[in-house]
């Protein structure tokens, strides 16, 4: 081999070596622009607490993906989540991963709550929802004051409480699961729909009708047809509405069609032209998802959201019913946690006792449940 052959290898060597780094350092940098995307936190969104490497119980191999739950928790209604997360974690083998959303005077009684119990297991990560990200987008009506909270929205914002997630669960505080939450996380999403939802008109809800205002199964119940943007929509009046206290999305989809920015844009019109239904009876973040989600969203097993079982004190479905439901959702006024709730002894079978003391389960002998 003659010299100049040498220095030509030598330098292919050379170019070939600079490459590889090169390579491995835009690795490097990429992971780091992902980490620094990850870390930095829009207004309305803090992590405060994570728990990745928490004790869990054995999972079957077949069950290893990462189940993500969203959760909402009010100081007021802990005890709510606190039953459906125990639910859920003794119901399934994944590796679920509770998102909690709350706001900063709730989490140190909630971390109490999680560390000192049973509950200590489960893999969480707390974030606050800071409530200025909702200004200009709520209109608070003077008789709806007391049911304007901030959490009620942030199922609005889904994708920034699970960035890296593909796919995630969504769910009210005042539910039960009673069967493996895999199942419901493995709901089919049509090719295009961001979510899904359990129509109001399916056999379990059977067109309720809540008091005072009128029916709420379709659009007509939520929204103001008088209002020409409205009308412009071309929605029929009597399609079939649904229930967003349990969500199933997909969140690819969510990002890529934009649906937190569509959502926030029928809040802000809504607090200029009024267009929701004077009838809501509380129900504020029902409308603007009606409307993004129209025509557009899969259904939920109807089965994975037994609902109105808080709309009275009475026993609205038969026990054998109730025992195969998947999902027992109390919406309505009242609360399994209350003074009068139907159907509150299975919930009971859920609750954890707060070990801090500050909430009680409102009964005649609530001494009972805390000595539990």
């Amino acid at each position: 081999m003659t010299f100049r052959k040498v220095n030509i290898a030598i330098l292919v060597l050379a170019i070939v070596i600079f490459l590889l780094l090169l390579h491995h350092n835009l690795l490097g940098l990429s992971d780091f622009l992902k980490r620094d995307v990850a870390d930095s936190s829009p207004l309305g969104l803090q992590p405060i607490d994570f728990i990745p490497e928490a004790p869990q119980r054995q999972t079957d191999e077949s069950n290893d993906q990462e189940i993500p739950v969203v959760i909402t928790a009010s100081d007021d209604r802990l005890g709510g989540v606190i039953a459906a997360m125990n639910s859920i974690y003794h119901n399934t083998k994944s590796n679920v991963v509770f998102h909690i959303v709350t706001l900063n005077d709730t989490v140190d009684h909630l971390r109490a709550w999680l560390s000192k119990t049973a509950l200590k297991k489960v893999k969480y990560r707390i974030l606050d929802f800071d409530p200025r990200i909702l200004e200009g987008k709520v209109k608070v009506e003077s008789e709806q004051a007391d049911s304007i909270k901030p959490l009620t929205f942030a199922r609005f914002y889904l994708p920034m409480f699970v960035p890296h997630a593909e796919k995630a669960i969504y769910m009210d505080d005042d539910v039960i699961v009673q069967d493996d939450i895999l199942e419901l996380h493995n709901t089919p999403l049509k090719p295009g729909h961001a979510a899904a939802f359990a129509d109001d008109c399916d056999s379990t809800s059977n067109k309720f009708a809540i008091r005072g205002a009128g029916n709420q199964y379709n659009y007509i119940g939520f929204l103001d047809y008088k209002k020409q943007t409205i009308r412009k929509l071309a929605m029929k009046a009597s399609t079939c509405s649904f229930n967003p206290g349990i969500i199933v999305a997909n969140l690819t989809e969510w990002k890529l069609q934009n649906i937190t920015k569509q959502l926030e844009k029928w809040m802000t019109l809504n607090v200029v032209e009024d267009l929701y239904s004077r009838t809501l009876a509380g129900n504020i973040a029902t409308p603007p998802l009606l409307i993004v989600f129209y025509k557009q969203h899969s259904n939920i097993d109807p089965m994975w959201n037994v609902r109105h079982l808080g709309s009275s004190t009475g026993k609205r479905y038969s026990p054998q019913f109730v025992k195969a439901a998947k999902l027992l959702h109390w919406n309505g006024h009242f609360k399994p946690w209350g003074r009068t709730a139907s159907y509150a002894d299975i919930w009971e079978k859920w609750y954890i006792p707060d070990p801090t003391g500050k909430f009680s389960l409102i009964r005649r002998h609530s001494e009972i449940y805390e000595s539990k």
